[in-house]
């Protein structure tokens, strides 16, 4: 990458013009950076992984794990280390960020029907017999469109047939449709049907019984179209069809229900999130450590944000605000003051109520406030803040410190992520 420089945000200006080699030589601190400063932890990352490995391992099943959550090459290449299938990305131009870092086998998990991007996808396919991409269709015009940007290619487009479900997002209605798909899919010349997927997480937003009931309904169904499929020999000659879904909130339901049905096939989990994880909606809702065993993933973002202003009692002013971190999933949570453990007690019962664009509120507990530890939180303090959903905590940043040990009084920074989003 080029010098650092002040594109590199909350890297302290003894960086700029430096290799980001010789600055980390250097072993900086978490207190030589800037505020606010998003970190990720690198004993949690590999703890993430390793675990989401073993999983897929003892479930039967092949994770293609969503890249879009990081667009981090870096992040892409300890998945693949670990035994990822492939990657899964949303668009075109992940897919291309992706090939650009030489990634083999990816899965974009939506319909593509750009014709720039169609052409792209068959002359990858065209210059490399190694290169695999595999995308969606859940209509006939859709499949219609591919075929006719397309054009001539040397290998045909493999295609997975999405079935979606009532109040979720793409996907067919019905296997009436998805069998009609198949077939305009199989009619292509530079078309290949390869299987079937779809996102079960859009069906429900809690482990509820009937939330479990909705979600595994919906992957029976998935399964018994990849039936049909395969029972009026759709499937062409020698391949060996794709059984995609699993998001992060219900991925241990896929591999309770799909192996099992789908026996032939390769049962493709796309979880993306899990590499970060988190300490809001994920942390909450996740099977790891609650259905699957009792070890948990970690959380391994946090921003270290600075006290501005104490203009009440009750409240605090954060220098970390809507471009700094995720709001969409839940609003961060106050864990810790950098540096000071004994006095972590001032943040007991503290809730963040709102974020402005480069502000963040906190108020204190009233307990807290009426026993006067209040006063203990001062201007200039640094909190340690959780955050929830990593897709959209990530994307605020180019270039992200990697931390041995968030827990750490002040963490070494021993790597940085790029990001390419």
């Amino acid at each position: 990458m080029p010098l650092l420089s002040a594109r590199e945000k909350s890297f302290p200006p003894a960086a700029h013009g430096r290799s980001l080699e010789s600055f980390l030589a250097g072993d900086p601190r978490r207190s030589d950076f800037a505020t606010p400063l998003l970190t990720l932890d690198r004993g949690a990352m590999q703890h993430n992984v390793a675990l989401m490995a073993e999983w897929a391992r003892a479930a039967g099943v092949r994770l293609a794990p969503h890249g879009k959550t990081t667009m981090a090459p870096d992040l892409w290449r300890a998945l693949i280390d670990a035994g990822a299938w492939g990657l899964t990305f949303a668009t075109a131009w992940q897919a291309q960020a992706a090939r650009a870092h030489g990634v083999r086998r990816i899965l974009i998990a939506n319909e593509v029907v750009d014709p720039i991007a169609l052409r792209w996808i068959a002359d990858e396919l065209s210059a490399d017999p190694e290169v695999e991409i595999l995308c969606w269709a859940d209509g006939v015009d859709a499949v219609h469109a591919m075929d006719a940007a397309i054009g001539d290619t040397a290998r045909p487009l493999q295609v997975l047939v999405e079935l979606g479900g009532a109040g979720g997002r793409t996907g067919a209605r019905d296997r009436a449709t998805a069998g009609a798909i198949a077939e305009a899919i199989v009619a292509s010349p530079v078309l290949e049907l390869a299987g079937v997927g779809g996102y079960e997480g859009a069906l429900a937003h809690d482990r509820a019984p009937a939330s479990i009931a909705r979600i595994d309904a919906y992957l029976v169904a998935l399964a018994e179209l990849h039936r049909e499929l395969v029972d009026a020999g759709m499937y062409p000659e020698g391949v060996r069809p794709v059984v995609s879904a699993g998001g992060s909130a219900y991925f241990d339901r896929v591999g309770v229900v799909l192996p099992q049905l789908c026996a032939g096939a390769d049962v493709v989990v796309r979880s993306g999130a899990f590499q970060i994880h988190d300490d809001g909606f994920y942390s909450g809702i996740s099977p790891m450590g609650r259905e699957i065993g009792d070890e948990p993933f970690r959380s391994a973002m946090h921003v270290w944000a600075r006290v501005l202003s104490r203009p009440e009692p009750g409240l605090a002013l954060l220098d970390c605000g809507r471009r700094d971190a995720s709001f969409d999933e839940g609003l961060p949570v106050a864990q810790r003051l950098a540096g000071r453990p004994g006095d972590d007690a001032v943040l007991v019962g503290s809730v963040v109520t709102a974020m402005n664009d480069q502000h963040l509120f906190l108020r204190l507990s009233d307990d807290v406030a009426a026993a006067g530890g209040a006063d203990r939180l001062r201007v200039g303090d640094v909190v340690r803040l959780g955050l929830s959903h990593p897709c959209t905590a990530l994307d605020k940043w180019r270039l992200i410190p990697v931390v041995a040990d968030a827990d750490a009084d002040d963490p070494v920074v021993v790597a940085a992520v790029e990001t390419w989003f």
